[in-house]
């Protein structure tokens, strides 16, 4: 069985007249973390958003479980089983945690060859954020950035995602939180989830990826297993540090 899930082969995008990815190939596997890694507007956020198709223009190939998505809208490749949570939360602030669930509510899904995907309901996902299971009810503006961060992720769980597009995880949230999510990442990866996460954080990067790509001015300099580029200080020097 072919284990690759997402692959994209000379991906090109734009915002407005600015070219801003050159040419990106990358591909994530079945139970794999991949961590596309890079400073700030390296073209990290803009490369997932290039995947999910909410680009007006892009080129290039992608395909996602043996579909062609690369002209397809952000709610094609949902369907599909492609999750995307962003940066910016977009959890919806007037409806409590359990609304903002059923808003991502999706099918059970089933492998190629099959097996049974991981199905999410809220109980699990309690589980999962037991700070999200202690509030219910609660509104999504009412919630501290690192709540609403788990919420965004939990939501997205809800569709059965097989691969989980991840944007800057760590950014900007207290350091417990880093800790769950990072857990919750393992745990995800467990249950045979694959993820591509966007980050700058080295040291959240390794704990939780297989491999990475770095970027640099919207290409890709990089590819190596995360204990290589962990190791090596020429190319975090030259593309990662600050």
């Amino acid at each position: 069985m072919n284990d690759v899930l997402l692959k994209a082969k000379g991906l090109a995008a734009w915002y407005g007249a600015a070219q801003i990815l050159f040419d990106v190939d990358l591909e994530v596997r079945r139970g794999e973390v991949v961590a596309l890694m890079g400073r700030n507007g390296a073209g990290k956020s803009t490369t997932l958003k290039a995947l999910i198709g909410m680009l007006a223009r892009r080129r290039g190939s992608i395909e996602f479980m043996g579909h062609d998505i690369s002209r397809g809208e952000p709610h094609h490749a949902a369907r599909l089983g492609l999750g995307f949570v962003p940066e910016d939360r977009r959890v919806f602030t007037d409806l409590t945690v359990m609304e903002n669930l059923e808003v991502g509510r999706q099918a059970a899904r089933r492998w190629p060859d099959g097996s049974d995907a991981p199905l999410w309901v809220a109980e699990r996902l309690f589980k999962l954020f037991p700070n999200l299971g202690e509030m219910p009810g609660r509104p999504g503006g009412r919630m501290s950035g690192g709540e609403q961060q788990m919420l965004t992720v939990a939501r997205t769980l809800m569709g059965n995602p097989f691969l989980v597009l991840l944007d800057e995880p760590s950014e900007g949230v207290a350091p417990v939180i880093v800790e769950q999510m990072a857990q919750m990442i393992l745990e995800l990866k467990s249950q045979g989830v694959s993820i591509l996460l966007s980050e700058q954080n080295m040291h959240f990067a390794e704990l939780v990826s297989d491999r990475a790509y770095v970027l640099e001015k919207g290409q890709i300099r990089h590819e190596a297993p995360m204990t290589e580029l962990a190791a090596n200080e020429e190319v975090r020097r030259a593309y990662l540090s600050v």
